[in-house]
């Protein structure tokens, strides 16, 4: 296995990892701990389908295009203006999420630190301090953003290798489902991790990115999306193991999707203060580097929509335009991390799921030849099915 190879199985990793992987116990927390895992490996098996569908077009299609030149060639206007709307969505919805999701443990830390502030000016102080960074450069910011991601990973590592010792067999094996809520409660609680569990494994908009990378190299490229959706799937079963684990599903179910009250139940676990500052220090770095990574593309995606000049009045209006609509809404809705992260699964499954089974379908009749996704049809399908569950299950909770 090649540099490029690795590279790009880190880059399909990375990008599913992150902020989303500290909601997962708050998301699933009620579910008891088997089931939360066969729902992981449930829509991961989604994700691995649709990414290699994804491929299959991108192949077809062409080496070297974007997803928008893609969708454009294959559906038209309409489906780049349903993309493009998907996309947009989506990133909004994670800027709000993560702004208030890095509020709420700020706003944590300065408590910690004898400093009270409101939740409001925590939002305020997180958009200006980490958002200001976005104005800076997308270069210095890549550089910044690998440097952390490679420090949240490794203080992953140390936070894992600690707290598996202390995991107990019971909360794992025999805190059943039904002992955490009440049964008629338990269906709704089913529908509302669906589509959290789903964004967690949004990876697919780098796929366009590696296939240019890897110069259209089918055999390679499904490597690396197999064992690139894997290493997450690994990674959030670990997190679920010592989070649910020790903590408890019941415990944290009753923490009501409160970040800051699950970092500290953590630490409370630990008793050392190194290991206690490196627990704080590894949501801190999931929340921003997730944050730099969404907030950098929906950033550039606006100035590319409104044709804004690369200069310093052209980047603060695309400033301006990338976060005061999701500051707005984390201000007056600042407890809906975990809703909010849900919503964003209805914008990815149009993304991922829908188009893609459009493009697949048109492409197919045409007979093209070259890379196909096993499954034919009937996969297809299943696939809209799922896709269709999953929005279903968001709207349901929501209503």
């Amino acid at each position: 296995m090649n540099l490029k190879i690795l590279g790009s199985i880190a880059i399909v990793a990375g990008t599913a990892i992150g902020g989303g992987m500290l909601a997962l116990p708050l998301a699933t927390a009620s579910l008891g701990t088997i089931p939360a895992f066969l729902l992981l490996v449930c829509i991961w098996g989604v994700s691995i389908y649709t990414s290699l569908l994804m491929l299959e077009i991108n192949l077809r299609t062409g080496v070297g295009l974007n997803v928008h030149a893609i969708t454009g060639k294959t559906l038209g206007k309409m489906g780049q203006l349903l993309q493009g709307g998907s996309l947009l969505s989506l990133l909004f919805a994670l800027t709000m999420v993560y702004l208030m999701g890095g509020s709420s443990l700020l706003e944590s830390r300065l408590d910690q630190m004898g400093l009270d502030i409101d939740n409001k000016v925590a939002v305020l102080l997180f958009t200006l301090v980490f958002g200001g960074f976005i104005a800076v450069g997308v270069a210095w910011i890549d550089k910044v953003s690998r440097l952390l991601f490679s420090a949240m990973i490794a203080l992953f590592v140390i936070v894992v290798v600690f707290l598996l010792p202390e995991v107990s067999p019971a909360y794992i094996f025999r805190e059943s489902s039904a002992a955490i809520v009440e049964k008629a409660e338990l269906g709704n609680l089913w529908l509302a991790a669906i589509p959290v569990v789903f964004t967690s494994f949004g990876f697919h908009v780098c796929i366009a990115t590696i296939v240019r990378y890897l110069d259209g190299d089918a055999a390679s490229l499904r490597k690396v999306l197999i064992v690139g959706s894997t290493i997450p799937l690994v990674c959030y079963i670990l997190w679920l193991m010592v989070t649910l684990g020790t903590v408890g599903g019941a415990t944290v179910h009753g923490f009501e999707g409160s970040l800051p009250k699950l970092v500290t139940a953590l630490q409370a676990i630990a008793d050392t203060s190194i290991m206690q500052q490196c627990i704080d220090l590894f949501a801190n770095l999931a929340l921003i580097t997730s944050f730099l990574g969404v907030t950098m593309s929906l950033f550039d995606y606006i100035a590319e929509l409104t044709r804004a000049r690369n200069d310093a009045m052209g980047r603060a209006k695309t400033w301006l335009i990338t976060f005061i609509p999701p500051l707005l809404c984390a201000l007056f809705y600042p407890d809906g991390f975990i809703q909010v992260l849900g919503f964003a699964a209805i914008p990815l499954v149009i993304m991922i799921i829908f188009l893609p089974i459009a493009m697949a379908l048109g492409q197919r009749k045409q007979q093209l030849g070259g890379y196909q996704v096993s499954g034919g049809t009937p996969a297809l399908a299943l696939a809209g099915l799922l896709g269709a569950v999953i929005i279903a299950a968001q709207l349901w909770v929501a209503l």
